[in-house]
This record gives structure tokens, sequence and C-alpha cells, in this order.
């Protein structure tokens, strides 16, 4: 059961995230470096006859094609925000954008222990000089579309204060974004250091060893993002925070309430939706509820439905949940 309510003090809008403008602008100056280093990798590795750095350039495409598909989502997402058919608006995109993208990052590490493998059992002759030269100037790439991205995460993403402090799921396309540009950072050290070991001490093992630490490495960090991004998208939040603050406010409350169902779900980076039923022996409404869990700034979208006991009198007070 729920009370009558005139449509204007009731109507809402459904766009529950802001968006990310900023980590947007920076995601698509990190496609461009990231894009022109594999242009020069691929071609170095032709020129220089070099595996080393024709297999790292084709990596590092597969990052800048993630990337692209990151400023896609972002794309997407403000682009569509206001269209009806998404009920609770359109950020999941960007977290789909991040799920895919863990994806490629899977593919990443299984190219990249596939690689490590064949050359460990095959080895090749590298030009140590070029392939270093090459690999410092990726690196410095990729250190400062690292910096791009970490810096439009720190600009957006930040907690807010309820008087209660648990931090928010964050923006998930942005990590993966920043993941790959992590992953390509961390498999240039290793390589550096690869080729340095080969050059200087004879140690061609090196290279390929490195390749499959690099590639568990980017395997755990995809599998992190599958993880936070999967649980998004199937609404697996019933173990969030907020679940257990919402039963603290309705048992709270004065009106005798049981909770008989509660289903709570991400609409936004720090914004939750939640439908609550209850069942209670006075005459409270939906509205007593919903004021009560407005202290609770992330539920940005909340339906009650009170259901009353029959055998108690209408005239029952309707007591307060403040």
């Amino acid at each position: 059961m729920s009370t009558s309510a005139t449509p204007q003090n009731w109507t809402h809008g459904h766009v529950f995230d802001e968006g990310n403008p900023l980590a947007e602008r920076n995601t698509r100056r990190a496609v461009l470096l990231t894009a022109a280093m594999m242009v020069v990798e691929i071609l170095g590795g032709y020129v220089f006859n070099s595996m080393a750095l024709l297999a790292d350039g084709w990596h590092m495409s597969s990052h800048a094609l993630a990337l692209g598909l990151a400023v896609l989502a972002y794309g997407a997402a403000r682009r569509y925000a206001n269209d009806g058919r998404f009920a609770f608006g359109t950020w999941k995109i960007e977290v789909l954008g991040g799920y895919t993208s863990a994806l490629f990052l899977i593919g990443v590490a299984v190219l990249m222990l596939y690689e490590s493998v064949e050359r460990l059992m095959a080895p090749t002759t590298i030009h140590y000089d070029q392939a270093i030269a090459i690999a410092a100037v990726g690196l410095a790439v990729n250190l400062a579309c690292a910096w791009l991205l970490k810096d439009g995460h720190h600009g957006h993403d930040h907690d807010h204060g309820h008087g209660h402090g648990h931090a928010h799921g964050g923006d998930l396309n942005l990590r993966s974004a920043y993941l790959h540009v992590i992953a390509d950072a961390a498999t240039s050290v290793l390589a550096i250091i690869a080729l340095f070991g080969g050059r200087f001490w004879g140690a061609a093992w090196l290279d390929p060893a490195m390749g499959i630490v690099g590639a568990a490495l980017v395997a755990a960090w995809a599998y992190g993002l599958l993880r936070a991004s999967g649980k998004v998208l199937l609404d697996a939040e019933m173990d969030a925070p907020v679940v257990a603050e919402i039963r603290e406010v309705v048992e709270a409350c004065p009106f005798k309430a049981t909770i008989t169902d509660l289903h709570v779900w991400r609409v936004g980076k720090g914004g939750y939706a939640c439908i609550l039923g209850v069942v209670t022996d006075t005459q409270a409404t939906p509205s007593h509820f919903r004021e009560a869990l407005a202290i609770h700034e992330e539920l940005v979208h909340v339906t009650v439905e009170v259901n009353r006991i029959p055998a108690v009198p209408f005239g029952a007070p309707p007591g307060s949940c403040r």
C-alpha cells in the first residue's frame, strides 16, 4: 500500500550519475599518445628486425583499442543520459566498457604468456640497443598516460561525507583504462630490465622470463576488474554497507516495522536504488520511511511499499521515524 501524491511533488529525473568529463578528456588524450607510440614501435620492429619491439607494438595496439572503448563508453553514457529507455540511467554503459576492457586484458595476458614461452623454447636474436631505446620511450609514454588517467580519477572520484564512512565503487571505466596503461608500463619496465640483463650479462632468458611475470600481473589485474565490474552488472550489491544501514534505520523506527522485501543495486558511482517492503501494525506511510532513509545521500532512488496488519484500528497513531 502506498500513499497518493501530486506529480509535482514526486516527479524526478533518472540521471543518477553526473559522469566524469575530466576522465573522458584525459582518456581521449591517452588514446592518441598510445596509438602514436604503437605506430613507432611497430615501425621500429620492422626497421630493426626486432621481434621484441614488434610484439610490444602489437601488444600496445590492444591497449589503444581498449582505451578507445573506454572513450566510446563515456560518450555513449553521456549521449543517452536522458533516454527514457534506460530506467535507471546510463552509468552501466561505462561499467560494461570496463568489463569488456578487462576481457581485452585477459587476452593480452594470454598473448604475452604464449609469446614468452615460445621465445623461452626457441630464443631469437635481439637488437638490444635499439630495443632498449624504443622501450624507454614507450615507458615514458605509458607514464604520461598513467598520469593523465590518475589525475582524472582523483579529480572526480571521492568520498562524500554522510555521517558514516564507506567508500564508493569508483569509476570502473576509468579504472580499466588506467589498468591498461599501468599494465603496459609494467611490461615496459620488465622488458627494459630483461634487455639490460641480456645486453650486459648475456642473460637472454630474462626477456621471456619477464614476459611470463608480466602476463601473471596483467591476468591478476584483469581478474580483479572483472570481479568488480561483473558484480555491478549483475546487481550483486546486497553485501554493500548501505544495506545494513537501511535495515538499521527501519528497525530503529517506532513503527514495529518488519522488512519483508529489500532490493538494493547501484545506479551510479556513489548512488544506489532501493526497493523496500515492510509490514507494520501502525499507520506509518511510505513517506515516513523515505524521510528516515534520506540521511543516507547515496540512496538516490527509494521505493517503499507498506503493508499493515488488518487487526489494527485505522486510527492508530503513526508515530515518527525521526
